[in-house]
């Protein structure tokens, strides 16, 4: 019997190491890495298209093709072990993603008008 109660006592403190834990400051700051990245990303990008003269669903394909690459950078910075430096794997490949887009449209639209249009 003391043996089983042993072996349960050690599963449970393994269990207890394994569980990550997050300090809220760290997790903060890199979810304003996550989005400074994506809205810097996004600004860039929309330059990109207006000056190239992207229109309609081309200018968006961009806008993917531009979302993609930051979230591969952002899950090689973090060395593909993203659970180390975040608490689920959607936080740095889906937030941002609107603001991002706000952000993509209003570049987009200025570099297009200024470049094309004037």
């Amino acid at each position: 019997m003391a043996g089983q109660g042993d072996s349960s006592d050690k599963k449970s403190k393994e269990v207890m190491n394994d569980v990550s834990t997050f300090r809220a400051e760290n997790l903060q700051n890199n979810m304003k890495v996550v989005y400074y990245s994506r809205t810097f990303l996004s600004i860039i990008g929309g330059a990109i298209a207006g000056i190239l003269g992207l229109t309609g669903f081309m200018g968006f394909i961009l806008y993917f093709i531009a979302m993609a690459i930051t979230s591969i950078g952002l899950i090689a910075k973090a060395k593909f072990s993203l659970h180390s430096y975040f608490d689920c794997w959607n936080r740095i490949i889906l937030d941002g993603f609107l603001g991002g887009l706000m952000s993509f449209v209003l570049f987009w639209t200025f570099a297009y008008d200024i470049v094309h249009i004037f």
